[in-house]
């Protein structure tokens, strides 16, 4: 058996419930949880406040990092490596967005903690040729948050194509910001943190950010314009307005970069006549591919980024989910206990 907590209803709490462990099957694998990283697309997913809906009841967790205990044939895990459990837990591998380098596209697509059981549990069986591997010298519970957190923000700062002296203005500066700061000033470019809580601004200048925005005290759009404008806007905050706010703070020829997903769906107002005068782009970026993943484990290897994270119990999931409903967690809290 193993301790879990299992989402069984989208208006309630998750439970802690002990629920059988199968064996896995053909190219699967069985991994013992040592962290998992608690995202806000978590909280989304148990709440059901997307059109689309995991199916009940089910377990959520897509940063996932643990030891493979167990395989099934046919896949290239090996018992006793360190593995993670991404969003990603399966593509095709033959359409035309697989052969492409655009997995996360695949139609065919399954997500980890969400299509199927995720990491939220002392036991998880996923396919083992879609769990990258942690290298030696990071830590478990640095590696979680990279699995979601970091890999979604590498690729967004890549979608971007933010180039050296260009100006990113990332909008939200949680367990995603933190590290897109860092990417962002990893790929060249001034970096501008843009929150409403003072704590989460003093962190992104301890990370680097050259500028930092008070949204809650200042008309950020005004404040960013004032600096030049964006060439880059991040938007990593699940508010509409945030939305719009982004795009309006850019220069002409910028990228607005749209990954956080509000509940509902969510609408972009979008001015034609600027967008086209001023030659904008709207982009959107869901998570990384499994190279991305890996470039993502091997910056931190190498010391490139920094993790800003806090160890908690599995029971302790829906506090969790409370505190980051209200702000209070300064970037990622990960489930160190299970």
């Amino acid at each position: 058996m193993s301790k879990a907590a299992v989402c069984v209803d989208f208006s309630k709490p998750l439970e802690i419930q002990d629920v059988e462990v199968r064996q896995p099957g053909p190219g699967e694998v069985l991994v013992r949880m040592v962290a998992s990283g608690i995202c806000h697309t978590d909280l989304h997913s148990t709440r059901g406040d997307w059109p689309v809906k995991s199916p009940l009841p089910f377990i959520a967790g897509h940063e996932g990092v643990g030891i493979v205990e167990a395989v099934g044939e046919g896949t290239i895990r090996k018992v006793g490596e360190r593995v993670c459990i991404p969003w990603l837990g399966y593509a095709c591998g033959h359409c035309r967005y697989c052969v492409s380098g655009w997995e996360t596209l695949c139609p065919n697509q399954i997500q980890n903690g969400f299509a199927r059981d995720g990491a939220f549990a002392e036991y998880a069986v996923v396919d083992g040729n879609w769990c990258g591997l942690v290298p030696d010298n990071v830590s478990s519970q640095d590696a979680a948050p990279l699995v979601c957190a970091g890999v979604t923000t590498y690729k967004a700062v890549k979608v971007s194509e933010l180039k050296s002296a260009e100006v990113a203005a990332v909008w939200g500066v949680g367990g995603l910001g933190h590290l897109a700061l860092q990417y962002a000033r990893i790929a060249g470019g001034t970096a501008i943190g843009v929150d409403i809580a003072e704590d989460k601004l003093e962190l992104a200048t301890q990370l680097g950010a050259e500028h930092v925005v008070n949204a809650a005290a200042t008309d950020p759009v005004k404040a960013i314009q004032d600096l030049g404008g964006a060439d880059v806007s991040i938007v990593l905050s699940p508010n509409e307005t945030v939305f719009n706010q982004a795009l309006a703070a850019l220069r002409p020829g910028g990228r607005l970069v749209c990954v956080a997903l509000p509940a509902g769906g969510g609408t972009l107002s979008v001015p034609i006549f600027d967008t086209v005068l001023y030659g904008k782009r709207i982009i959107g970026s869901i998570v990384g591919t499994r190279n991305d993943l890996d470039d993502t484990m091997a910056l931190h290897a190498a010391g490139r980024t920094k993790v800003i994270s806090m160890g908690v119990g599995l029971e302790d999931i829906n506090h969790s989910f409370e505190l980051m409903l209200a702000g209070k967690i300064p970037a990622r809290h990960v489930i160190t206990e299970f």
